[in-house]
């Protein structure tokens, strides 16, 4: 791809198409359901053993009425000529989609390498999927586990301090605190309720309770 715009998608309400039932498609429904995705359509003539059973199945050729009510669309077939069609399809219907082979014409999207843990999310794109792999293992290597603590303790602190009341400005300083090796260092070591009285004694004004 000459261009990437990279973004973190909601898909948990979105349905997905994914055209295809071998054994890439099941790899990529394994990581849209952990990303919380809630509506998967197959659509294939025979499915992969592990293609998870929750998933909507469609056996069937493709049709371009496959994709009605699609939010975004994998073409993961081997067939270079459906692949075609499914992208072409999508594109006329103005959904994203993205092709899992090497054909022409490309998808409009590319997945990452990807790592997960609480509410820290590591993608890597380096034009090669072996390449981006290696990226990500080493980053994941140098992870900082506190960095993943503060994310989960900011699902309950960031709305919080949304609603406090505060200045926009006063808000991010907050936000920008909260990211010190002073404020990680207090929750380490001294928990949610260290960590809430840290923010205390340094903004007095913010009121938690």
């Amino acid at each position: 791809m000459r261009f990437a715009y990279p973004v973190m998608l909601d898909v948990t309400e979105r349905l997905v198409v994914i055209i295809g039932g071998g054994a890439v498609a099941a790899r990529k429904i394994r990581t849209l359901l952990e990303a919380g995705a809630t509506r998967v359509r197959v659509v294939a003539p025979d499915f992969h053993e592990q293609i998870p059973p929750e998933v909507e199945r469609v056996q069937a050729h493709y049709e371009p009425r496959h994709l009605d009510g699609s939010g975004l669309v994998y073409a993961a077939t081997d067939n270079e000529a459906v692949n075609d069609a499914v992208v072409r399809d999508a594109r006329g219907r103005g959904v994203l989609v993205n092709r899992l082979d090497d054909g022409t014409p490309p998808g409009d999207f590319v997945t990452p390498a990807g790592w997960r843990q609480g509410e820290v999310i590591l993608a890597v794109s380096a034009g090669s999927p072996a390449l981006s792999v290696v990226i990500r293992d080493d980053l994941v290597s140098q992870l900082d586990d506190r960095h993943v603590r503060m994310s989960q303790e900011m699902l309950e602190l960031r709305p919080k301090i949304r609603d406090s009341g505060l200045d926009a400005h006063k808000r991010a300083a907050i936000f920008r605190d909260l990211a010190t090796d002073a404020a990680l260092d207090a929750l380490a070591q001294r928990g949610e309720r260290g960590l809430n009285m840290w923010l205390a004694e340094r903004h007095p004004e913010l009121k938690l309770d």
